[in-house]
């Protein structure tokens, strides 16, 4: 692994203290369940992004360590308490921007957007000064429940293309590149005030010129005003092989090529990830909108 990859686990105090809470309430987060390596610097900063829905997901994408699993499962079951939980422990950490993931619900007949619009909604009763983030999956396609959870009021509507459009199949052999652009289009045509982010990852061997194309689909198709570029690491040996390890001269390139292309913000580097210092990304993107 290059140099620029290199990054101490510093904060084990913050993070066993974090823990500790988010298990008293039966609360998960991405930074855990996909291994972010980040996870150190973040809950230090007393930040984290709480995945809901559960812990499961019924997806099975080849990057992401999220634990998969069958609805059968009990598992599966919705905690009706989860909503006010969230909005309980982000009024405990005293958050001022809240981003809120989720795992894929594909067994669920709204995808989940209920519930998704619930948490917003108590995070809102409980912290009415704060800003929040959704990072939503594709629900299928389904623009009900893409409507359902701008209806409850974030700030910033997120949905992450992952990779390039030659590599869905094997990134995310049950999403469609297309899909999600049309997802991320229809969340700007409902709420044109909403900022709209999307993120991707590099090294997983597509080209400069693939990566390219995927920001200018952003732009021109998805109509996207965020996004946020980082190296894929994998995150265990069942997961995909890194194929390259893009360098930091590259990753300012593709925010160049970004910027020029009309994004409000471009985050590019080897460690950034979707939700990765989503307050500062968000107060960048919102003044140069202004």
């Amino acid at each position: 692994m290059p140099d620029w990859l290199r990054k101490a686990a510093v904060h084990h105090e913050s993070v066993t203290a974090l823990k500790r809470d988010l298990r008293e309430l039966d609360l998960h987060t991405v930074c855990e369940s996909a291994r972010c390596p980040n996870i150190h610097e973040c809950f230090h900063r007393g930040q984290a992004t709480f995945m809901i829905l559960g812990n499961l997901c019924t997806r099975g994408c080849g990057f992401c360590s999220v634990p998969k699993g069958s609805p059968e499962k009990r598992e599966f079951s919705l905690v009706p308490a989860e909503p006010l939980h969230v909005a309980e422990m982000a009024a405990r950490m005293n958050l001022r921007y809240v981003v809120i993931t989720s795992v894929n619900r594909d067994d669920l007949a709204d995808g989940g957007s209920h519930h998704f619009a619930e948490t917003v909604r108590e995070v809102r009763r409980a912290l009415p000064a704060a800003r929040v983030e959704v990072l939503t999956p594709d629900f299928d396609g389904n623009f009900d429940a893409v409507r359902r959870v701008l209806d409850a009021g974030p700030n910033v509507f997120n949905h992450n293309m992952e990779t390039v459009s030659r590599l869905y199949r094997r990134v995310r052999p049950q999403a469609d590149y297309r899909q999600s652009l049309a997802v991320l289009r229809e969340a700007k045509r409902y709420r044109p005030d909403v900022l709209t982010k999307s993120g991707l990852m590099v090294g997983l061997g597509e080209t400069p010129d693939e990566v390219t194309e995927l920001l200018r689909d952003l732009r021109t198709e998805g109509e996207t005003d965020v996004a946020t570029i980082g190296q894929y690491l994998q995150p265990t040996r069942r997961n995909l092989p890194v194929q390259s390890y893009v360098t930091p001269e590259q990753f300012d390139q593709y925010r160049g090529y970004g910027l020029a292309a009309g994004f409000k913000m471009v985050f590019a580097g080897p460690f950034v990830r979707s939700s990765y210092m989503a307050d500062q990304v968000s107060e960048e993107a919102a003044a140069h909108a202004s």
